[in-house]
């Protein structure tokens, strides 16, 4: 029962998040919440109320409610992890129904999935609906600062030996890259700006499929 309420105060602050980036600082009331949310107006209310007890919401009788900075900091952390499931799916070959999906996955990703979903993203990625994904708070940027070795493909230097550890991309595509010898497990070597050797075999990849796949380069001699 405590993980079922913590989901549904994420689902308040998340969407509290979503009004704070078309109005930055304004309040919302608590009918246009209950309104997105599908809840009544009094469960609404109610919740509003719970959340700025705990210092999440800023709670203004008769008017509405507007994050604090505890509460825009958490609300935003959870509308990222949602954006960042529904690329993550995208990018999958899956056929189920994107949004309700991540909306039950941004709850089970933790710090650590965070930053391993990041590293699969550019700082100008954005949701498959067009939408930005919001900054990484303080703690999850300064993990992100530090150098991973597990790279894209268009991030690895030249002449730099790496291991395919994963692809994400449509099978067919996924199909094609190992049926060419570079499937997860190749020993591969960038040769030039979109060009890549494995075990005798080369091939120029676009820089859609070079976003796909990610490489060890922990293990590398150079």
């Amino acid at each position: 029962m405590v993980g079922h309420f913590q989901e549904f105060e994420d689902e308040y602050l998340e969407m509290m998040y979503e009004f704070h980036e078309a109005e930055p600082g304004g309040i919302v009331r608590t009918g246009d919440l209950a309104s997105k949310l599908d809840v009544s107006p009094a469960s609404a209310t109610e919740m509003v109320q719970r959340l700025a007890t705990r210092g999440y919401l800023e709670y203004i009788p008769y008017k509405g409610a507007r994050l604090t900075e505890i509460g825009l900091s958490h609300g935003q952390k959870m509308k990222r992890r949602h954006r960042l499931a529904e690329v993550l799916l995208s990018i999958l070959p899956y056929e189920g129904n994107d949004h309700e999906t991540a909306c039950r996955l941004e709850h089970a990703i933790d710090d650590d999935m965070e930053v391993a979903l990041s590293r699969l993203i550019t700082v100008d990625t954005k949701d498959p609906s067009g939408r930005e994904i919001p900054e990484p708070t303080p703690d999850i940027a300064a993990r992100l600062s530090t150098r991973s070795s597990l790279i894209s493909l268009l991030d690895l230097e030249e002449n730099r030996p790496a291991t395919v550890t994963a692809m994400f991309m449509p099978a067919e595509e996924t199909s094609a890259m190992e049926q060419g010898g570079f499937g997860v497990g190749a020993q591969i070597v960038r040769t030039g700006k979109d060009s890549f050797s494995s075990n005798g075999q080369t091939a120029q990849l676009s820089e859609t499929w070079m976003k796909g796949v990610f490489v060890d380069i922990s293990n590398d001699i150079v």
